[in-house]
């Protein structure tokens, strides 16, 4: 008899989030704009009941404002509230990232290096796309050893809000230089141990990443 193999099965739900979440993302559907289920479905080349689903999956996550039988519409924060983003993925940040210096391996700062050069050769390369998710995972191997499975949790969702528009305005950000001498700094100062210098840089470098979201945000929307 033949081996059964696994096989990762995905829903039509599951699908058509990653789709929708990656076009949010990515600018493609602009923020305040509606999303008419029916619309969805013909697109799809699916019933309504998958994207309906799908819809209320990203509502959950704060993508999206979903509206009872006709869809739902991106989510528009106010200044305030991505500023309230950012501090609150700060305040997550650093605090992972103090617990987990004490605790990292070689084998985080190798996964930590491999992921810089990818993100260094994507940019260089024009692929700006990739950048954001890379960013993200670069991040995420960095606080992981701290093992702090609730504060990466809400992490993950505040994020998730924050990369959003990062990856919207990564092109006029023009940050490529400044964030891999930072990100390599981050890299550099956990290995040494150096937890306060560390959490610094980091509270610097999110701090101007906020600074600066916000700057081009009122800008493009004329506030």
């Amino acid at each position: 008899m033949a081996q059964k193999r696994a096989v990762v099965r995905q829903s039509l739900p599951d699908v058509i989030v990653a789709d929708l979440r990656n076009r949010i993302l990515s600018g493609d559907l602009a923020e305040g704009e509606l999303i008419r289920q029916e619309l969805l479905a013909e697109e799809y080349d699916v019933s309504r009941m998958p994207v309906r689903e799908a819809l209320k999956r990203l509502d959950s996550e704060g993508l999206v404002v979903f509206i009872n039988n006709r869809g739902a519409t991106v989510t528009k924060h106010s200044l305030d509230e991505i500023a309230e983003i950012f501090d609150v993925r700060k305040l997550l940040e650093v605090d992972l990232f103090k617990k987990a210096i004490p605790l990292m391996e070689e084998s985080h700062f190798n996964q930590c290096e491999a992921l810089l050069d990818e993100m260094e050769a994507s940019y260089k390369e024009g692929n700006v796309a990739d950048w954001g998710p890379l960013n993200a995972q670069f991040h995420g191997v960095l606080y992981q050893a701290a093992n702090q499975k609730l504060t990466t949790q809400l992490l993950e969702r505040v994020s998730l809000q924050a990369n959003r528009y990062v990856s919207m305005h990564i092109d006029q950000l023009r940050k490529a230089d400044n964030a891999e001498h930072d990100h390599r700094g981050l890299l550099e100062l956990a290995r040494k141990g150096d937890i306060e210098a560390a959490a610094e840089l980091l509270c610097s470098h999110l701090e101007n990443t906020k600074v600066q979201i916000l700057e081009l945000i009122a800008s493009t929307r004329g506030e």
